[in-house]
């Protein structure tokens, strides 16, 4: 049994952190596969989704690897209505790899290391000291974390030409952690382009998505900011998947069902590692279009349509019977019926 007290949102063992880890890597695949298929995403959208998912997974490693004997500090899962890290942790991350540089040379010489374990276990029968292995685990993190990897509070994806018969000319897909929230989104935004090539330009869209489409806000606004800032840019359709809050031991919010999760794991009715994940995804669409500005500086806009929020459930079949029976209101804006997932082997 793991140790994990239901009163708090600190993970401060080696076990917790291997525990954690593995269920955020264990319900992101099943994900992934879930939403290919419900037909949730295309599948183009399904690889991007993939690749940002790999970057949160790494970046959760890399954690593991920072704090697995840190006698000072504990990783912390945020409080609101999340499940995942708080942001904070992907900010030390990345500021600890942009002094790597600072560190590398004032760490202990692997093969040293390694003879100084060999003796120590082989020679002495003694168990290595945290402090020693507080030295290799900097080790690894420091000369293996990649920080090109790390899960940033924003993440551009390619620009790539639209299929032949599509009615739009490009796609483009970009990722943020928000802050306010702490957890990930993914965007989709499918769009024509006045000018020859939109790949060539491509640093000027991502200068705008980057400066507009960073934070969670109302799609329509969202929409709208891109279109205004960019004359050349006719968007069609934007796609927002919110990835979370994942219902599980280590989070704490009153969330209605990560209470009743948590509830039911101290009550023993349902095991350690149960989970549920909640998933919204927001779409617009262009219409018609408009005018806006003066004579001098008229630009024409977008019309958009309505925002579809629709909302979504996974969960093992255990955690939606569970669910049903206790909190049969909390599933009634769900998009359709709790989509089951496997239970962590």
């Amino acid at each position: 049994m793991i140790p994990t007290p239901l009163d708090s949102a600190v993970l401060n063992s080696k076990e917790q952190y291997i525990f954690y880890h593995k269920m955020v890597d264990f319900v992101l695949k099943e994900l992934i596969v879930s939403m290919q298929q419900e037909h949730l995403c295309t599948q183009q959208e399904l690889i991007f989704f993939k690749q940002y998912s790999d970057l949160l997974l790494y970046s959760i490693d890399a954690m593991r690897i920072k704090y697995m004997y840190d006698e000072e500090d504990d990783l912390k899962i945020d409080l609101t209505d999340s499940g995942f890290p708080n942001y904070l942790e992907f900010r030390f991350l990345y500021n600890d790899l942009e002094l790597r540089e600072n560190y590398i040379d004032d760490l202990v010489d692997t093969d040293t290391l390694k003879s100084q374990f060999l003796n120590t276990l082989l020679r002495k029968k003694q168990p290595i000291k945290n402090r020693e292995l507080q030295k290799a685990s900097s080790i690894i993190y420091y000369t293996s974390v990649d920080k090109n990897l790390i899960f940033n509070r924003f993440v551009q994806g390619k620009i790539l030409e639209g299929p032949e018969n599509a009615n739009y000319e490009y796609m483009t897909s970009w990722s943020f952690y928000d802050v306010s929230h702490n957890r990930p989104f993914v965007c989709f935004m499918y769009f024509d382009y006045d000018k020859k090539d939109a790949i060539k330009d491509k640093e000027t869209i991502y200068k705008v998505l980057k400066e507009s489409a960073d934070r969670e806000m109302p799609l329509d606004t969202m929409a709208y900011n891109i279109d205004r800032k960019l004359e050349e840019i006719r968007p069609k359709h934007i796609k927002r998947i919110d990835l979370g809050p994942l219902h599980n031991v280590f989070a704490k919010d009153e969330n209605q069902i990560t209470h009743t999760i948590l509830k039911a794991i101290a009550e023993k009715t349902v095991s350690l590692d149960s989970y549920a994940l909640s998933l919204k995804i927001d779409e617009v669409f262009s219409g018609n279009t408009f005018t806006e500005g003066g004579f001098f500086t008229k630009q024409t806009m977008q019309k958009w349509s309505e925002v579809e929020n629709k909302k979504y459930l996974f969960a093992p079949h255990r955690i939606i019977q569970l669910l049903y029976n206790q909190v049969p209101r909390a599933l009634d804006t769900l998009e359709k019926e709790p989509i089951l997932m496997s239970e962590i082997k």
